[in-house]
């Protein structure tokens, strides 16, 4: 793997969801990425339609848009619609293929928590996923790390580094874990609130509530 310390590139980093509505984890989720790793920002990549789970409730350029609005203001917090653009169902390893060839040397961080990690054998392709980025793995600090899949707990043998400054030195390759206190927020509870006729204000932004009410996503009918 290219050493490419001496070109003092930071790694950007990934992080791919429904987003079905975007909300305060998320965005907490990116800060303390880049503030563990070191990048130089988070680009938000909605998918456009899920291979795992139902299809999401908002449609691609509603969850673009709401996304948009969360991160606007936001310098190291940005949003790439390559997956909404493409449509299709879409897959990460198709996608970090992609950013791959548009980066060059420069470091990339696929982020993910640890429940997505225990499947990752799941995805498709999942072991080219680490030719092309590294792996950050987002967990609180009192998880279960057991890993009981024993491909991915070999990859993570063999990958894993405690080290911030190795996602800085290749383009992909490493696994790092880093443990954050994440936000108990989630996209189906906020959905089931507005659903409901309450108010889920301080979950999300108040710019993407405003847009949800606005466009009479996911409101009670």
């Amino acid at each position: 793997m290219t050493d490419i310390s001496e070109n003092n590139i930071k790694p950007t980093g990934i992080l791919g969801g429904t987003f079905d509505p975007v909300h305060h984890g998320h965005l907490r989720l990116a800060l303390e990425c880049i503030e563990a790793a070191g990048l130089s920002e988070v680009s938000f990549i909605p998918l456009h339609t899920p291979p795992h789970r139902e299809l999401a409730h908002a449609g691609p350029a509603q969850r673009l848009m709401m996304l948009q609005l969360a991160t606007a203001g936001a310098g190291n917090l940005v949003v790439d619609d390559i997956e909404v653009r493409k449509g299709g169902t879409s897959y990460t390893i198709d996608t970090v293929t992609e950013l791959r060839k548009k980066s060059g040397i420069r470091p990339i961080c696929l982020i993910m928590g640890m429940d997505a990690f225990r499947i990752f054998s799941s995805w498709k392709q999942w072991e080219l996923i680490p030719e092309h980025v590294h792996i950050i793995v987002a967990d609180r600090p009192d998880a279960e790390t057991r890993i009981d899949d024993k491909q991915i707990a070999r990859l993570y043998t063999a990958r894993r580094t405690d080290r911030a400054e190795d996602l800085h030195n290749s383009p992909a390759g490493r696994i790092l874990k880093i443990n954050i206190p994440l936000l108990t927020i989630s996209s189906t509870r906020i959905r089931n609130m507005l659903g409901t006729g309450q108010h889920p204000g301080f979950l999300l932004p108040d710019s993407v509530l405003n847009y949800i009410i606005k466009e009479n996503i996911y409101l009670k009918q």
